[in-house]
């Protein structure tokens, strides 16, 4: 059991900004810098990865922080509107059974339905 694990820790902003500085100024490879601020080497290596995309030096299609951040806004207006959708669908389907019952029950009770009709023939033929 040697060292503790940093898997789950939560590293600020500034201290990943900082970390990465550290990386490009001191001439230091990630491992190096990792070890003296008591970082995993991947964490590190990701965030000066993250650094260059986001000032424009990474590969074609691989997103910035800021471009991640919408991408996740998005998906969430957009899981909030799909429910939504589906309420105001339901509520439609809801509405519309209601009208056709309430029309149903009107017609029941007007002279020109064939119920009402066979009613006021009989009633004439006596």
């Amino acid at each position: 059991m040697g060292s503790k694990s940093n898997r789950g820790r939560r590293y600020s902003e500034e201290f990943k900004r900082d970390a990465v500085a550290l990386v490009r100024s001191s001439g230091k490879t990630v491992t190096m810098v990792a070890g003296e601020i008591g970082v995993s080497a991947e964490g590190l290596r990701n965030w000066v990865k993250q650094d260059a995309i986001d000032r424009g030096q990474g590969t074609s299609g691989e997103l910035t922080n800021a471009e991640r951040e919408e991408l996740r806004r998005l998906r969430r207006q957009n899981r909030e509107q799909a429910k939504t959708i589906e309420v105001l669908r339901k509520a439609a389907v809801f509405f519309a059974k209601k009208s056709v019952e309430k029309a149903a029950r009107a017609c029941s009770r007007c002279p020109c339905t064939g119920a009402a009709r066979g009613r006021q023939d009989r009633r004439e033929s006596r």
